[in-house]
């Protein structure tokens, strides 16, 4: 006998979720959007066909009285071969700041995944199949800056 979900059932928890077509990769667009990571967080590694990226990302699935970031992993399975633009490894210091996570279909099952980046900065990753996860790795915690970003509009 199954039961109905109850309201506590809802709780916040941290988030895990995967992408294997489109539509479940622009959810985990919108929840990685405005996210930040510095340069150094980024891992290509290649004998496991994987680029992983350490995030903080706007907590936007929580009505919380503060802003709040929580650290998340977003990792891109599948991977063939890296490329970028706008992003310089050798800078230490710099902070990448990501708009939406895109895919562009080639010849099936293969296609790029495309991190746009704040400043006309990309990852693009050449995938055999499309395979995308976000998980989140901490607690959440109060922005620094306790704003939302502003984008001008």
């Amino acid at each position: 006998m199954t039961e109905d979900a109850r309201f506590e059932d809802g709780a916040a928890r941290p988030l895990n979720l995967g992408a294997l077509d489109v539509e479940d990769l622009q959810v985990i667009s919108a929840l990685v959007q405005d996210a930040v990571l510095p340069v150094t967080e980024i891992k290509w590694q290649k004998g496991q066909r994987r680029l992983a990226l350490l995030v903080n990302r706007l907590r936007r699935e929580e009505r919380a009285p503060q802003v709040e970031r929580v650290q998340s992993l977003l990792v891109i399975d599948n991977v063939l071969g890296v490329s970028s633009q706008g992003v310089d490894r050798s800078d230490a210091d710099m902070v990448l700041s990501v708009l939406a996570v895109e895919f562009e279909p080639g010849e099936a099952p293969e296609g790029f995944v495309t991190l746009v980046l704040a400043g006309d900065g990309a990852l693009r990753a050449r995938v055999e199949a499309l395979e995308v996860s976000l998980r989140d790795v901490t607690r959440p915690y109060v922005a620094p800056s306790r704003q939302l970003p502003d984008h001008g509009v």
